[in-house]
């Protein structure tokens, strides 16, 4: 409420008033008017007091439905109810659709804009496109004000609000009044639902022609507002719906006016369902009721909508030679490489400095911390940092096994963050000559790994190296995430004899440990490894590493268990064990441009 009350203050309009629904008056001086005392608005409401049509509107305004700037790019969309230019049907199409609206973080204005009438006006034909001219440069007037793109402002409409939408994406350089600026009419989108386009006969709306034109139009203004045959190259991308049984407006309205959009190169989407009828709004039941989610992805696409954060995946390729890769995704489902599979950071620390299994986390600091594995043989690894996932800080070799003089390894190193005590948590896989040789099997050429571990708060200190994680069994591969109100650590069961080979779950109340005994396999009859794991959409997915298979693979937590989802992602050809952390769209947009 303080966001809204801000912008009516600014208006001049009192917090009491915002209440009430007071609307922003839309002229100084009403151009063209006539004054008469026998013409008063209409306002009819619902059993709960809400306006649900306006009749004889006197004084044309604005009601502003501010989104939430944090979840808003600045685009605005100025709404047209519909109702044969008659009157307007200003709740359901109007104020629902401008909620509907915020809730995509879009600022939407509902137009209560004058309806034809000589009674009230020396050109009554003008008139509706006088008040969309002037509600366009009203909002571009004040963007800076109100937090508006000036160059993302659309016009919406509903069968004759789109006739009205039409004819403003038709006729903004007309001259239908002086405006008080040079600010520009032109919208940069239009969305015409259900709409009255033409005023030729056998296609119009009758009702809503004979209020605009009157019943006896001569042939030269038909033409001018059957806005299909007003459509230039310049004429705005727009969206259409329409219901092919719409007996009210012929479906030919949306068909012609897409055509002619098309003839013009003009970006145009069209949907047009079997049935709805006429009026349906944001859609009642059957097809027509998937249109706004079908408008939400077009918003999306044409950069109206702040998009939301994505994914980027960090891997390795080959041996680790070359560095760091980095994959992004919308959906954690699809995954496209950055820099044309390019590295962005090539190793520098360690023995054989390379950069393998590269675990990346973002940290209570801001900063994005990365860890990875150096060599087959060292007893440390290596680190680094960066603010944006391209520049980094100077890399760093961190001997976390040193102190262990048969320490044969340090293998794929991940870090969790403990929020609560602000400290960081790196752990490792290590195997040490004469450890636990009651597991120890020559089929992994001798290796028998436990997870180690050490803590810091700013990487530059660090505790002693402890053991974190003794299953009884060859271990590598832990991946460590919050969960409600304790840990769970995603593992490897490296156990050759009898083959395993698989992941499994460990959970513990302290991120530190102890942790239970590992549960039955939740990956199937292949071989994985490097899980990492994230939650999409309130759920689990763990994806991993199919080394043997050459690819990668993912399984989804259910109620019912875990279920293999490997044929649903997608990631890029020669991708290895990395890590997926959740990133903003503007950073992703950044990494894009590498």
């Amino acid at each position: 409420m303080k966001k809204a009350f801000f912008y009516f203050i600014s208006l001049g309009i009192s917090f009491s008033a915002l209440s009430q629904k007071k609307e922003i008056p839309l002229w100084d001086k009403i151009p063209d008017a006539i004054e008469s005392t026998e013409y008063a608005e209409k306002i009819v409401t619902n059993k709960d007091g809400i306006a649900v049509d306006v009749r004889k509107v006197t004084t044309p305004t604005l009601t502003a439905y501010f989104a939430d700037q944090e979840k808003s790019n600045g685009t605005a969309v100025i709404i047209c109810p519909g109702g044969a230019y008659g009157m307007l049907a200003i709740d359901k199409e109007g104020y629902k659709v401008a909620e509907w609206f915020n809730g995509l973080g879009i600022n939407a204005f509902v137009l209560k804009y004058r309806l034809p009438s000589d009674l009230i006006m020396k050109n009554k034909t003008v008139a509706p496109l006088q008040d969309a001219q002037e509600a366009i440069r009203l909002l571009r007037r004040n963007a800076a004000k109100w937090k508006l793109n000036p160059n993302k402002i659309g016009i919406m409409g509903f069968s004759a609000g789109g006739h009205l939408a039409s004819t403003l994406s038709t006729h903004y350089n007309d001259k239908v009044y002086t405006p008080t600026d040079t600010i520009s009419a032109k919208p940069n989108f239009s969305v015409l639902i259900y709409p009255v386009i033409s005023m030729q006969e056998g296609v119009t709306h009758q009702g809503s022609k004979d209020n605009l034109l009157g019943k006896n139009a001569q042939e030269e203004i038909v033409e001018k507002y059957s806005n299909e045959k007003q459509i230039t190259a310049s004429t705005p991308k727009t969206f259409l719906v329409h219901a092919t049984d719409d007996k009210a407006v012929p479906v030919e309205n949306s068909i012609n006016y897409y055509l002619a959009l098309k003839k013009e190169k003009v970006s145009a989407e069209m949907h047009l369902y079997e049935d709805g009828g006429h009026g349906f709004g944001l859609g009642v039941k059957g097809t027509n009721a998937s249109w706004p989610k079908t408008f939400e992805k077009w918003l999306t696409v044409n950069d109206y909508t702040l998009k939301n954060d994505g994914y980027v995946f960090t891997y390795f390729k080959g041996n680790g030679e070359d560095g760091l890769h980095l994959a992004y995704s919308d959906d954690g489902y699809k995954w496209n490489t950055l820099k044309n599979d390019k590295s962005f950071l090539t190793p520098e620390v360690g023995k054989d400095k390379l950069m393998r299994d590269p675990c990346v986390i973002k940290g209570g600091d801001g900063l994005y911390h990365m860890v990875w594995t150096v060599s087959w043989t060292d007893k440390g690894i290596g680190y680094a940092s960066s603010k944006d996932l391209i520049h980094w800080s100077k890399q760093e070799f961190i001997p976390v096994m040193a102190h262990e003089e048969k320490t044969r390894n340090t293998w794929a190193p991940e870090i969790t963050y403990d929020e609560k005590s602000k400290t960081y948590m790196i752990y490792w896989a290590s195997t040490i000559d004469g450890k636990f040789p009651e597991t120890k099997s020559e089929e992994e050429k001798g290796y028998n790994h436990r997870i180690y571990y050490i803590t810091t708060k700013d990487f530059k200190t660090f505790s002693k190296t402890k053991l974190l994680y003794e299953p009884g069994f060859n271990v590598i591969d832990a991946t460590i995430v919050k969960i409600n109100n304790g840990f769970t650590m995603y593992l490897k069961d490296e156990t050759k004899v009898p083959v395993q080979k698989n992941l499994k779950v460990a959970t513990s109340k302290k991120l530190e440990g102890p942790y239970t005994k590992a549960s039955e396999p939740i990956t199937g009859n292949y071989w994985a490894e490097g899980p990492t794991a994230i939650q999409i959409n309130n759920e689990w997915i763990v994806y991993f590493d199919k080394y043997t298979q050459k690819k990668y693979g993912a399984v989804k937590q259910t109620s019912k268990g875990w279920e293999d989802i490997s044929e649903q992602v997608s990631f890029p050809s020669g991708t290895r064990h990395g890590t997926v952390i959740k990133v903003s769209s503007s950073e992703i947009n950044a990494l894009k441009k590498q």
